[in-house]
Parts: structure tokens; sequence; C-alpha cells
């Protein structure tokens, strides 16, 4: 085994905003539920940003507003407090036109509160009690007032009048909560329903365009590296639209949010704390860049994994045959090794720049507000904002780095979703076959190859390849390993074209048929054929719904297969595994048979059939393989040339060229490289000369195939 390290897994990379695009037109996809996820979104944040204006409101109408001016009023009614001899009740509270009598307050002094029964024009300033006497230091000098201590009772007296209003308030703050919580649940529904909407669409589109890949391209990236794009690469695009989306998303329209509430608590300080901004998109540009260099070779070294793991699985038993453990373990831990070693680095760079650089920030923009604030009020430059005010403008600026730290814990989920995104549109990007709906009426079967040509890469595998197969024809190509005998079917299916000459279909050129209307009419059955997991009977149709069941049991009939599976529990219906690994070489090559035949091809092709069947089987096989051939043209690829005896031509192939054909009589009475082959599988190769030259007068020589591809 080698490993799976030098295997090309793209050819070109997907530009970061060409990739954002493209992402972008796969989410408008599902743009309902996102509008919707994000109205709900913005619904929740202005909701959930109500509660900081609510406990201002608190503070400063209600826990802070009893030390606004009272005055006496003559009856007791609805806001007015008794105290001592007298009703009072506050200033706001009064109708308009009711009498006031005196003005009186109430203020508080260290953790206790005192009644003054006169008006104080200032009540702002360092406060003293002794002796019954307030004395407030302000600015201007130092003013005392006689007072009373209130007592709890008396105290609570002129807070019941504000129980009430803090009762609205509170409700309104659990209708706000509500508000938010059912927006919340929306919102995650909605934003999640959306992604994976518009991933199930991905990973569609993505394997519809897997079946239109030429053949040549698995030929250059391993399964399990397209295993690896279809389903880990889509699953971190999808935590791309769940997650990330889901956090900056509502980052965004938190922070905006946030600053539309800073901006009208107090619009000089919310100016000052913009400063966050600029820093965090510099922040993510910065993280970005280092990351994605990371990320690439993690999602690489992921698929490298998948794609070694693959192969091991394949070929397990080789592996253990020849003690191939401890290498196959060796290139694994290498890669994994790799894989973990850039995933530290990724966990250095999340360690370094999360949490640390979001309270960095924190301690920053605090440190600036305060500061900003301080030096305005000492300087008179402005008025000092209301306590609830204040504290409603801190609240919110700690808001702020919620979304900021939610933001920033995704970076790392971001950068990998935009690399695995470009690496499914890499695949995405590979130029496919075009699929044409539809199909055509079955052709008779007539193929002629003209003067074909072609190659793989740059020598040429088959030259100058010339004949005829009619309707009903059997064809039989032989040859050693490497002489073209599979690249001449692969033209034929038109997995690949010729760079010269031609291939006509009845007359037709292939070039001008779609390839599945050419296909649609062709059946294979290969040396080993390759079963699905389902039952026989789905392995027959395929899931076809042009072939009945009924057809079904009659080519399994028609083939011989119910003499041999007739002993299953299942019988027709009996379960299949993947390869169908727990049936008999036999076995799975019958519902081969019967799958070519159920779909009733013009053309047939037959790729060492019999080559791994028992003698006993082989008796069977070659009756159902004369049910196959009637009335179609057969081609068979054949090692052991006593299977194609009854051909009614024979194509011997050397190197790409045609250096004999004939039936079996003429080629054995010519004596050349047929009739060699012939009697080395016969037991008589010893006295056998090797035939080396080109064939003499009366076989056409046709240059052909070569090369590590050509059989």
């Amino acid at each position: 085994m080698t490993t799976n390290t030098g295997h090309p897994e793209a050819t070109t990379a997907v530009p970061k905003k060409q990739t954002t695009r493209r992402l972008l037109r796969y989410a408008l996809t599902a743009k309902g539920t996102f509008i919707a996820a994000i109205v709900a979104l913005s619904i929740g944040v202005g909701a959930e940003l109500a509660s900081p204006f609510i406990a201002k409101t608190m503070i400063d109408d209600h826990v802070m507003g009893i030390e606004d001016p009272y005055y006496e009023t003559e009856a007791a009614g609805e806001g007015t407090v008794a105290y001592q001899d007298g009703h009072y009740k506050r200033g706001n509270r009064f109708a308009e036109g009711e009498a006031r009598g005196e003005e009186v307050h109430v203020l508080q002094v260290g953790r206790g509160f005192v009644f003054v029964d006169e008006a104080i024009p200032v009540v702002e300033g360092d406060r003293s009690f002794e002796s019954g006497t307030l004395t407030i230091q302000t600015a201007g000098g130092t003013v005392s007032y006689p007072a009373e201590r209130l007592s709890k009772e008396e105290l609570f007296r002129f807070y019941e009048p504000e129980i009430p209003g803090i009762m609205k308030l509170i409700l309104l703050y659990l209708l706000f909560l509500a508000i938010s919580i059912a927006m919340e649940f929306g919102k995650t529904y909605w934003l999640q329903s959306s992604a994976n909407r518009v991933i199930q669409r991905l990973r569609l589109d993505l394997y519809a365009h897997i079946q239109r890949l030429p053949v040549n391209f698995f030929d250059n990236l391993p399964a399990g590296k397209v295993v690896s794009r279809i389903t880990n690469d889509t699953e971190a695009v999808k935590e791309l639209f769940i997650a990330v989306l889901s956090n900056f998303t509502t980052g965004i329209v938190y922070i905006t949010g946030i600053y539309i509430a800073l901006f009208i608590l107090d619009p000089r300080l919310a100016a000052v704390s913009l400063f966050v901004v600029p820093l965090i998109i510099l922040w993510i540009y910065l993280y970005r860049k280092i990351a994605t260099q990371y990320n690439t070779v993690i999602r690489s070294r992921l698929s490298e994994l998948n794609a070694i793991i693959n192969e091991s699985i394949q070929g397990m038993s080789i592996i253990r045959v020849f003690r191939r453990e401890k290498q196959t373990r060796d290139e694994f831990e290498e890669l994994n090794g790799d894989y973990m070693k850039h995933q530290n680095k990724m966990l250095n760079l999340n360690s370094l720049t999360s949490h640390n650089l979001v309270n960095v920030l924190r301690n920053l923009s605090f440190t600036v507000v305060i500061w900003f604030f301080g030096t305005s009020t000492i300087d008179g430059a402005a008025s000092i904002i209301s306590l609830g005010a204040l504290y409603a403008f801190v609240d919110i600026l700690g808001r702020l780095f919620q979304p900021i730290t939610g933001m920033m814990n995704q970076l790392a989920a971001l950068d990998s979703a935009m690399v695995s995104a470009g690496r499914v549109f890499e695949l995405l990007d590979e130029p496919g076959e075009n699929v044409t709906d539809g199909g055509m009426k079955r052709y008779r079967g007539d193929v002629a190859f003209k003067d074909v040509s072609f190659a793989y890469k740059k020598d040429y595998v088959l030259k100058n390849i010339s004949f005829e197969a009619k309707q009903g024809q059997t064809v039989a190509l032989v040859g050693h390993t490497g002489s073209g005998k599979s690249s001449i079917i692969n033209l034929l299916f038109r997995f690949y074209d010729p760079q010269k000459g031609t291939i006509t279909i009845d007359g037709q050129s292939v070039l001008d048929l779609p390839k599945q209307h050419i296909r649609q009419h062709m059946g294979i059955v290969l040396q080993d054929p390759y079963l699905f997991t389902g039952t026989i009977a789905s392995n027959v149709s395929l899931g076809d719904e042009r072939i009945s069941r009924e057809r079904v049991n009659e080519a399994l009939r028609e083939v011989g297969a119910d003499k041999i599976l007739a002993d299953l529990p299942g019988g027709f219906d009996e379960p299949v595994v993947e390869k169908g690994s727990t049936l008999s070489a036999g076995q799975r090559q019958l519902i081969s048979f019967a799958r070519a035949l159920a779909f009733d091809p013009a053309i047939l092709i037959l790729d060492e059939a019999t080559a791994n069947i028992d003698t006993e089987t082989e008796s069977l096989i070659q009756t159902a393989l004369n049910v196959l051939k009637k009335g179609r043209t057969t081609f068979v690829i054949a090692h052991r040339l006593s299977t194609i005896r009854s051909a009614d031509q024979i194509l011997v192939l050397h190197r790409g060229e045609i250096v004999e054909r004939g039936d079996h009589d003429e080629l054995m009475a010519y004596g050349g490289r047929y009739f060699q082959m012939y009697q080395l599988q016969q037991g008589g190769g010893d006295s056998i000369t090797p035939v080396t030259g080109k064939p003499e007068s009366g076989f056409e020589a046709r240059p052909a195939f070569g090369g590590a591809n050509a059989d």
C-alpha cells in the first residue's frame, strides 16, 4: 500500500469572495424562513434590551423618585402618604388644578432616611444628619435644615404608593421576557430548519453532480475523499448556517440594538464606546487570515484520513495476508499526527483570541467610558446623568460583550466552514457530462469502429482499430493484460471518446447521441458483479419502475437462477448486504445475468463473466449466456478461450493492435497468436514457439492499445 497523501484533491481553489456569494445564493433558496428568523431575532433583541430601560424607570421614578418634592394635601386618597398629623403627595401625582400645600422632602442620608418639613432648593451634595439637623455640603457652600429620622414603618408609608408602579413594571418586564423567549425559539427553529433545507439542497446538488462527473475523474480522486466532500465538508457548511450564521446574525442585530439603546440613553458616552466596532472587525480579519491556513490543512488531512480508512477496509484481506498491518498503521498515524498538529495550532490560536481578548475589550471599554464620564463631569462640560440612566448604560454596555463572545467563539467554525465550502464548490466546478432527459428507441445494435485511436494521457493505447459487429453476432476480444480489450468497451460506453476515428451504432456516430441514450440500451456483466444493499429482486430491477416484479422473476428463471437461489430462506426477496458478500460467486453472477436480461439491452458486454465460476455452475451460466445473447450484439472479454469457441468473430489484440481476426476454427487453422494462447490453456504450451511478428496475409493487423489503463 502507498500513502494517500499523494492524491490530488482539487485543481483550483475557489476564491473566498466567490465562496461567500455562492453560499449566499444557496441561503436565498430558504430566504422566507431566514427572513422570519431575522424578524424574530430583532423582536427578541428589542424585548431583551427593554429590561434595562424598565430598570432605569424603576430606579429613577420609584426607588430614587422618593426624593422628589412632596406637598401637603388636605385629604387622604390614592397616592397620598399619612405622616404624623398630615397627608402628603409627590408633586408629579397631583391632578391639574389640584391645590398644593407646603413643600416637604424625604432624603436618604447614609443607610437611613430623614423627613424635612420645608422646601430645599438643592438636594445634591454630601449629606449628614446629627441631633435633628440635616447638613448638605454643595459646591456653593453648606446648608442646614431641621429634620426627623424616619423609622422603617414610616419610610414604608412613603414607598407604599410606589408599589403599584413597580408591580406594573415587573409585569411589563415579565411580558418582554416571555416575548424574548418565544422569539428565541422562533429564531432558533427557523434558522436551523432553513439551514437544514439549504444543506439538503447542497448535498443533493453535490451528489447529482458526482453522477455527472466523467469516469476519469474518479481515477484521480479516491472514493474516501469524495465521500469526505459529501459528508464531512457539507456537515461543516451546515454548522456555518446553524451555529455560525445564528451567532453572527444574532451578534450583529444585538450589537446594533445595543448601540441604538446606548445613543438613546446618552449620545456622548455611546459615541465614545463605538471604538469597540473597528477593533472587532480588525480582530476577525487577522484571525481568519491565520486560521484559514490551518483549516485548509485540517480539512485536507481529514479527507485523506477518510480515503486511507476506506482503502484499508476495502483491502483488509490483502493487508492481513501480506502482513502489512504495521505499514498501514504507520501511514495512518502519520496523517493523524499531522491532523492533530494543525488542530493544536488552531487550539492555541483560539485560546489566545477568545475570552482573553473579549475581557480586554470589556475592561478597556468600561475604562474609557468611565474616564470620559468623569472628565466631562469634573470639567463641567456635561451634567451628571441620573443613577437609573447610569445603571442602564453600564448594564447595556456589559451586554455588548455577550454577542461579541458568541461571535468570537464561532470564528473557528466560520473559517473551517468557509474552507469546507470552498472544497465543496471545487467539486461542483469540476466539468461534468450533460444529462439529457428522456430516451431513444431501442436501436438494432450494429456497431462499427473505423480507424479508432485513443490515449488516456499521452501515449496511444488503441491505434487504428477497425471492425464491425452486427445485431445478433458475438464478438470476442482476447489478448494479454494491457492489450486494449477493456479500452474498446470504455469507448463503446462513451466513458471516454477517441482522439481519432469514428464509432457508429446503426450507422450513426456515437458523438451525435447523448451518452445516457446510448447506455440506455446497453448491458454489462462483470467478472466480479457488484450487488447493492437490498434484496435479490431489487438488485435485478435496480429500482427501475419500468421493470415489474413479474419481469424480475421471469428474468431470474430464464437464466436458471431459481435453481441455485431456491434454497435461500427469502427466495428472490432474500436480503443482500453490501457487494453481496453473503452469496457465492455463482449466485452473484446469475443475479447479474438476470439484471442484464431484465433491462433487455441491444448491446451486451460480458467482461470475464465466467472467470470466477466453478465447473458445475459454469454449465448453468453457459445456458444463461445463450439466453442472454439471443438477438443482441454481444461483446465478450475472455481469458478462458474455451468459453468463446462459438463466437462469430474473435479479435486478437496485442499492444493495442488487432493482430488476428476470425472465428475459432479459422484462427486455430492459422496457427498464430490465438492458436498459441489456446494451446497454452489446454496444457500443451511446453513446445509452443512464441509468436513475435505481424500476422501473415489473410489476417489484418490493427494498431491498438497500450499503457497501464489499457486492459
